[in-house]
């Protein structure tokens, strides 16, 4: 599984890190940063889950 990030529909909002800061985290410069491009597959549920709170459905899963 790989984790796409639209970062033109980003708003850096912190909705993903706050469902899975293991793989995203919006730091200081209020930037989103993801941590594992290629997370383990135990955290798919996690994943899915952050892409679709996501309000802008900036957030896409490959694989």
């Amino acid at each position: 599984m790989r984790v796409n990030v639209d970062f033109d529909r980003c708003e850096s909002n912190a909705v993903c890190m706050g469902i899975l800061p293991e793989v995203f985290e919006v730091r200081d410069d209020d930037y989103l940063y993801v941590l594992q491009e290629e997370p383990p597959e135990d955290l798919r549920g996690k994943v899915e889950e952050a892409a679709r709170m996501c309000p802008k459905q900036a957030i896409g899963i490959e694989g």
